[in-house]
């Protein structure tokens, strides 16, 4: 098996930004949903809330961001001063501003007052932003097999479905379809770091957002309600923890050990 693909989501939320090599941390990889976008009670806006979040596209540069988004000119974001509590997914979190007028561009991205902000002490929250796990890694070969399944089912128009709806951070190649449902517990070498398989992933209605025009259908969630209801969580993909450091790379080896 090998790694086939390294995404990143700069803001939570955000398209996804390809690399060729990363760094893992603790709470992920670098630059990997450090940033949020809140309302303005600090509640997170996440695609499930906003699906045009998805045209959102934000590179990490050294001083920041630089944001783009159709219609708006490109806007270079810097962390500001002051901490704000944020929420997402119950837990409070302090992060740091990004200030006014960073803002103001993104309310008006997204047509809805919003603050933006920067986790500058990741170790505050053992994810960053992501919803529960560090990283999450998918499997092409599942991805075949599902598309095959929308193919044979209601909405055979939606197929095939990109691995962009699923949003992994790490793609693997050479493993048999839904191989990862028996790594659950074990430790996923991928390069020089090591991984726990930590649980499933239950998929929302994230998966059904055409990630490059914002707009929703009804798949691949029909169908994983169909073939991967397991429990009432409709599984595609699984949570990683990283148990050491290191850099992966596209072309890994990647291997599931024992324990």
């Amino acid at each position: 098996m090998r790694l086939s693909k390294i995404s990143v989501y700069p803001v939570k939320g955000c398209t996804a930004i390809d690399r060729t090599e990363a760094v893992v941390q603790p709470w992920g990889l670098v630059d990997d949903r450090r940033w949020l976008i809140t309302n303005p009670d600090g509640l997170a806006i996440t695609q499930r809330d906003v699906a045009t979040l998805a045209l959102l596209r934000a590179e990490p540069d050294l001083d920041g961001l630089k944001l783009s988004f159709p219609r708006l000119d490109p806007h270079a974001v810097a962390p500001g001063a002051g901490l704000r509590p944020v929420t997402i997914w119950g837990t409070t979190v302090l992060a740091t501003n990004a200030g006014p007028e960073a803002d103001a561009w993104i309310s008006e991205a997204l047509g809805r007052p919003c603050h933006l902000v920067w986790l500058d002490d990741p170790t505050r929250r053992s994810c960053a932003f992501a919803d529960g796990a560090p990283l999450l890694l998918a499997n092409e070969a599942s991805l075949t097999r599902v598309n095959d399944w929308i193919l044979e089912g209601d909405c055979p128009d939606e197929a095939p479905l990109p691995m962009t709806r699923f949003r992994p951070n790490v793609v693997i190649s050479g493993a048999k379809a839904f191989a990862e449902d028996e790594w659950i517990g074990r430790t996923i070498q991928i390069g020089e770091v090591a991984f726990l398989a930590e649980s499933h992933c239950g998929r929302c209605i994230v998966t059904t957002t055409d990630q490059g025009t914002g707009d929703r259908g009804r798949e691949p969630l029909r169908t994983l309600a169909r073939h991967r209801n397991v429990d009432q969580k409709l599984r595609f993909g699984v949570n990683l923890v990283a148990r050491t450091q290191g850099t992966l790379r596209v072309g890994d080896d990647v291997t599931v050990l024992a324990t």
